[in-house]
């Protein structure tokens, strides 16, 4: 699934270079990583709950435990599946040695972590909005352990 803001700021990070991006080699990281860890939606979602997200494990937890008052909206839903990926990729990246945001030549972001794997954070944001599984937090404490 692209991301309509992702792919804006990749066309104009385009321009700039003269050319088109494929994977993060040409990328800042900090940049991306910053980008990518908005999540205004389910921030905002997060602290009308009363739940900080402090970008560590522990907050996945929390918000494993939110009320989806969202799943009635489509489009919400939607939006909020997408932060929870983000939100998912950018625990992974800030506390697990070796992982990192990639961006696939089809434009989706992953996390990819130090043995190689790609993990489709996104995809797992989507499922988690939609039914509540898999949980954030047990993904994260799966990935966290290789």
């Amino acid at each position: 699934m692209n991301i309509p803001f992702l792919d804006g700021w990749r066309r104009r990070h385009d321009a700039a270079r003269g050319g088109a991006a494929h994977g993060t080699a040409d990328w800042d990281p900090e940049g991306l990583a910053e980008l990518l860890s908005e999540c205004e939606l389910l921030r905002a979602q997060a602290e009308s709950a009363g739940v900080a997200l402090d970008d560590g494990p522990s907050s996945l937890a929390a918000l494993d435990q939110l009320q989806p008052r969202w799943r009635g909206d489509e489009e919400l839903q939607s939006w909020l599946g997408n932060d929870a990926g983000l939100y998912l990729g950018t625990v992974l990246v800030r506390t697990v040695g070796g992982a990192a945001w990639y961006i696939r030549a089809d434009g989706q972001p992953v996390v990819r972590l130090a043995g190689g794997r790609e993990v489709d954070v996104v995809e797992t944001g989507h499922a988690w909005a939609e039914d509540g599984a898999p949980e954030l937090s047990q993904v994260y404490a799966e990935l966290s352990e290789k």
